[in-house]
């Protein structure tokens, strides 16, 4: 959870968090609260630069009280109270996995960078011209010469990646996704970090292929903006 954390997010010498730490250009601003809870049940908090010191020591208080995490779907112990303290209005949830050494690609994929993508993005990934030399490793399954199925890197450390998956509306449901990812786990650690993925709680798609990888799931992110 403390790599998950630190890939997300970029931080001021203090630990306060500040942007989403996208490898391409241009800046978000990182949420106000950051709590990531484990299946041990250990709790990691992490706050914006601008949330006072008062606030911060009452969320890391609620923060250590939280049990561990078995059902992602189950909100945290102190859920109405940090929307309270912080006068939340919108959150995001999800669970979060790592991809296993172990995990091989069940099907043909190869990496992609800009010196071998042209002619292989049309139909449907003409946008990733524009992350291709920032989101790296980049790997993608291909049919009949084009690309359907990519998983790349969109949050990156020297320590951790976390995976970026998409694939077109009419490939899905045919184990593309988790080729893909696999492949891209390869690549994530020959390089010598930590593969991550992480979804939203109503993403049922993205669960599917979590579960057919077998992925280690390690706790539940939540957010409040």
């Amino acid at each position: 959870m403390e790599l998950h954390a630190g890939a997300l997010f970029t931080y001021d010498r203090n630990m306060r968090l500040q942007t989403i730490n996208e490898p391409w250009p241009g800046e978000t601003a990182a949420p106000r609260f950051f709590l990531g809870r484990t299946i041990e049940g250990t709790s990691v908090c992490r706050f914006r630069h601008d949330v006072p010191e008062e606030l911060v020591r009452q969320l890391e208080d609620l923060g250590a009280d939280e049990p561990k995490v078995t059902d992602f779907r189950t909100k945290p112990k102190h859920f109405a109270t940090y929307m309270n303290l912080l006068q939340g209005i919108t959150f995001t949830t999800g669970p979060c996995f790592e991809i296993p050494g172990e995990a091989v690609p069940s099907m043909q994929v190869m990496e992609i960078t800009r010196g071998n993508m042209e002619g292989l993005m049309h139909g449907g990934f003409e946008w990733l011209a524009s992350e291709i030399d920032f989101a790296q490793p980049c790997v993608a399954l291909l049919y009949e010469n084009r690309a359907v199925s990519v998983c790349r890197s969109v949050r990156i450390t020297p320590w951790a990646h976390e995976a970026g998956l998409e694939t077109l509306d009419e490939f899905r449901g045919r184990g593309y996704a988790a080729a893909v990812a696999a492949g891209w786990a390869k690549e994530v650690r020959r390089a010598g970090a930590v593969p991550l993925y992480s979804t939203w709680s109503d993403n049922l798609a993205s669960q599917r292929v979590a579960g057919k990888l077998g992925l280690f799931y390690y706790g539940v992110n939540f957010t409040i903006v």
